[in-house]
């Protein structure tokens, strides 16, 4: 079984992820050029599926762990 401690580690680690993403993302963006055409939509994309990831890791803690 998973211990709480586990599972507190998981959930930053995925938020720390997303948050990562998410500040190179708005960068490639606002650095603009080359680098922000060929690199900003994909970054935000990669956001949103780790977003997705981090939603669905976060639930199933939730629910599964709901002491």
């Amino acid at each position: 079984m998973i211990s709480a401690a586990l599972v507190k580690i998981i959930s930053i680690i995925l938020l720390f992820i997303v948050g990562i993403v998410l500040i190179l993302g708005i960068g490639t963006l606002f650095k603009g050029g080359e680098t922000s055409k060929k690199y900003s939509n994909k970054l935000m994309q990669l956001r949103v599926l780790l977003q997705f990831i981090a939603i669905i890791v976060l639930v199933s803690f939730a629910y599964f762990f709901k002491n």
